[in-house]
């Protein structure tokens, strides 16, 4: 994706980064810089589904992300999105889209079926502590394991924000896995204190200078669809 080369600033070699850094080159917010990935995220098709998925009228734009795991790139460990978002709402969903054909061995998505239904207990971001953590869960829970496999470039996936997920590790020596997410959340939600820090970090990248308490219904949230 030429958007990603122009932004990325990460340079360092993997084997001096950590899990997190290893998982993938992360940017975000890329609708705001590039008018052709703008107009990826704001085509109403993909957000009608997440509305229907969600049961709601209408969805807004949380953020847009792009998930590039480069060639022998590390697990991305089990976690949930939910996590690391200010929001009062859990009607939240994630369209993950392959840019390129992905193997099942370049990092594909992998779910706990039904996690989502789960209460939120000692969450944790995404590093090898949430592998633990929520590994434990699944099999607490006994969680079935759902697995995407191998997809094609333009196929794409749905999970709520309080999924447990994960993927593995890209064992292509040469090709990257180059991934688009779009996060949506239900028209209405309100901003929600900070739990965390990346909660924070979150309320001030992603909602428009909204503050808790207030609709999530700033101009860098519209909606979609």
């Amino acid at each position: 994706m030429n958007a990603v080369t122009r932004l990325n600033t990460e340079a360092r070699p993997l084997d001096e980064r950590d899990t997190y850094g290893r998982a993938f080159i992360q940017i975000t917010n890329i609708w705001e810089k590039d008018q052709e990935v703008r107009s990826l995220v704001l085509d109403p098709r993909p957000a009608q589904i997440a509305a229907r998925l969600l049961g709601a009228e209408r969805v807004r734009l949380y953020h847009d992300q792009a998930l590039i795991k480069e060639p022998k790139g590390g697990r991305t460990p089990w976690h949930r999105d939910q996590f690391y978002w200010p929001l009062t709402t859990r009607d939240t969903v994630t369209i993950w889209i392959p840019l390129d054909d992905v193997d099942a061995d370049m990092g594909s998505m992998t779910f706990a079926s039904r996690s989502h239904r789960l209460e939120a207990a000692g969450e944790i971001g995404i590093s090898d502590s949430s592998e633990i953590h929520y590994q434990r869960l699944i099999e607490t829970n006994n969680l079935a394991i759902s697995k995407c496999g191998a997809m094609t470039a333009g196929d794409c996936s749905f999970h709520y924000g309080q999924t447990i997920h994960s993927a593995g590790p890209n064992l292509s020596a040469t090709k990257s896995r180059e991934v688009m997410t779009i996060i949506y959340f239900a028209d209405g939600a309100v901003v929600a204190e900070p739990q965390n820090a990346n909660q924070l970090a979150d309320l001030e990248a992603f909602l428009g200078g909204r503050r808790p308490g207030q609709l999530a219904d700033s101009e860098q949230n519209p909606l979609v669809g």
